[in-house]
């Protein structure tokens, strides 16, 4: 019998993934649940209560935590905004769909139409679906929320640091837009209203829809730099202007869940809470926490892709539990289309149905071999259960405090080479046990290789047979 390579190997178990039809947990006979997924953006993993947040309090989203379950080991697919975004919103790493980095104002590429979004997942059963916040996958028009499922879109296009007031680099942006459908209605607006006018269209979303099933998505600026805060919290905690802007958040979940309760929707609507990469600890005081995590945002550490995550469901997910099991933001999709029933798209994605731990199965393991961490198309660490290996990069770091007042402090380059961590006893990836270990180094070595097959790696010189382009103007 002829051997099967890994590559296609992995292309097989992929596209039976994608195309096995599950069967939805219905909410009624003819009305399948809603979703609301918050996306905050470089928030850190002990950035909330119930992760240790110090010096500021978030009860509502503890009150997520009471009555929904703790996500301990939930990862975003990378390190960094547009990244991360779509492969939230595709189940796909980001090399995969070819999106690097942080797209700028008149980016030439954006996310490709031929790519499945969660709004297009759901469109076909009915949904309604909107997204109030940040976009972030291109600016033009093609690349717009509303050509990609989304009836409703009002927010920023790209990170609210790209207007003329960035703080090292103030020529290279146009004034900030602020979109409502495809019209840019502001230019420079007054960012300390962003998070209410977010929560304020997301409320209404919720209550005209409350007979209809919907996908609201509301992707915050903040607490991305620069931090801008309401009067109503300005002032209010006890860790400075990040610690208001926290609150404020956690205010507009409470917003979120009482329009749920308020029109009788808490038991048929899931809602997950988390945060697109770690902290920019370059900011110091305007920066958050990651914690006994290692190092922040624009690294492969898990300081900088493990994020507070949190899921809701009364009657459906079991309240104040944990899970430590290994996931990702891919997995997002993937689990939606399992719970409603809906047709995952027809192309390999990389994400698995993790609806086993949201719903606290009893044994419930990750369906992951591995997870895999990229920095752009550079594959620096893959995880398996408790072990994380990495390969020899270089990644910043900071030397001393951070920045003051909203202006960064400089990075310094340094390099790790091959080394194992056991994150069960060493969540600070701080020891080095691959001498300890040359069995599990082997089998992490054989998983990456089956990674760099199908999704490339720049360090390796390998493409990917998997990999599909962006959207291009």
């Amino acid at each position: 019998m002829p051997r099967i390579s890994p590559s296609l190997a992995l292309k097989i178990v992929l596209a039976l993934a994608a195309s096995t039809p599950r069967p939805s947990i219905a909410i009624g006979q003819d009305r399948p649940p809603n979703v609301v997924i918050i996306f905050t953006d470089d928030q850190g993993y002990a950035d909330v209560g119930a992760f240790g947040a110090e010096g500021f309090e978030t009860p509502n989203l503890d009150r997520m935590a009471a009555e929904g379950r703790t996500f301990t080991d939930f990862y975003a697919a990378q390190a960094v905004c547009s990244a991360s975004r779509v492969a939230l919103l595709t189940g796909c790493y980001p090399n995969r769909v070819g999106i690097q980095g942080a797209l700028g104002p008149g980016s030439k590429i954006g996310i490709n139409e031929q790519e499945m979004t969660i709004a297009e997942l759901l469109k076909p059963l009915g949904y309604a679906t909107a997204i109030y916040g940040k976009w972030h996958l291109g600016d033009a028009p093609r690349f717009l929320p509303t050509r990609h499922g989304f009836d409703d879109y009002f927010g920023l296009p790209y990170s609210n640091d790209m207007w003329p007031k960035h703080p090292t680099n103030p020529s290279a942006y146009p004034p900030l837009p602020l979109i409502d459908g495809e019209t840019v209605v502001e230019t420079d607006p007054d960012q300390r209203n962003l998070t209410t006018w977010y929560t304020e269209r997301a409320v209404e979303f919720i209550d005209a829809h409350a007979d209809d099933p919907f996908f609201l998505y509301v992707p915050h600026s903040m607490p991305h730099v620069p931090l801008f805060v309401s009067d109503k919290f300005a002032g209010k905690s006890e860790r400075g202007m990040y610690g208001d802007v926290i609150m404020e958040i956690d205010w507009s979940v409470g917003q979120i869940l009482d329009a749920l309760r308020r029109n009788g929707l808490d038991e048929e609507t899931l809602v997950v809470y988390t945060s697109d990469n770690g902290p920019w600890l370059s900011y110091g005081d305007h920066a958050g926490s990651a914690g006994p995590l290692r190092e922040g945002k624009g690294t492969s550490f898990d300081g900088g892709q493990r994020e507070p995550t949190l899921m809701r469901w009364p009657g459906r997910v079991p309240a104040g539990s944990t899970c430590s099991e290994p996931a990702m933001t891919i997995d997002l999709l993937p689990t939606i289309a399992a719970l409603t029933g809906a047709t995952p798209p027809d192309h390999p994605i990389d994400g698995l149905d993790i609806s086993p731990l949201v719903f606290g199965e009893p044994d419930a393991q990750s369906p992951h071999d591995a997870l895999y961490f990229y920095w752009g198309r550079e594959l620096q660490a893959v995880r398996s259960g408790r072990w994380k290996l990495h390969f020899p990069h270089s990644y910043r770091s900071l030397e001393g405090e951070g920045g003051t007042g909203g202006r960064p402090a400089p990075y310094v380059q340094r390099e790790i080479g091959e080394a194992l961590f056991d994150l069960r006893s060493d969540v600070g990836e701080s020891t080095d046990v691959k001498a300890d270990h040359p069995e599990v180094v082997s089998r992490l070595k054989d998983l990456a290789d089956r990674a760099r097959a199908e999704l490339g790696d720049s360090a390796t010189d390998r493409q990917g047979s998997g990999v599909r382009p962006p959207g291009r103007l």
